[in-house]
């Protein structure tokens, strides 16, 4: 199950509810935590819009570049370099568990959109 904005409101909602004890002050801490994290939520989200939209490679392109150098690393490290190695070249880098750390997080949180699109929640 992915860990989206509601999950964050319910677990500040669990610490606002161990320390503050008076039931007024304890609804106006919720309030505004909640309007706090769902600010913060569409202000990311207009951000990601904005980059997106954005003609510049730089602002543009730099989630896509991530995403490339993470597949040309993969394609080294799994495909070309055993290649090699198999042919003799044996004095070539290995590259460590880092990158696909990186890769498998990146395509996980795809996965969490592509689930949050099935689900219908991107459209609201």
């Amino acid at each position: 199950m992915p860990f989206g904005i509601e999950d964050a409101i319910s677990a500040g909602l669990q610490i606002v509810n161990k320390f503050i004890p008076d039931p007024n002050q304890r609804a106006e801490a919720e309030t505004a935590l909640r309007s706090s994290l769902q600010g913060w939520d569409a202000q990311q989200t207009q951000v990601n819009a904005n980059e997106a939209q954005s003609s510049s490679i730089f602002v543009s392109g730099w989630r896509p570049a991530i995403g490339w150098v993470g597949a040309l690393g993969l394609a080294y490290q799994y495909l070309l370099r055993p290649i090699a190695v198999g042919a003799g070249w044996h004095d070539l880098p290995t590259l460590d568990q880092s990158l696909m750390e990186l890769v498998t997080a990146m395509l996980g949180m795809a996965g969490l959109r592509t689930y949050e699109k099935t689900l219908g929640v991107h459209a609201k």
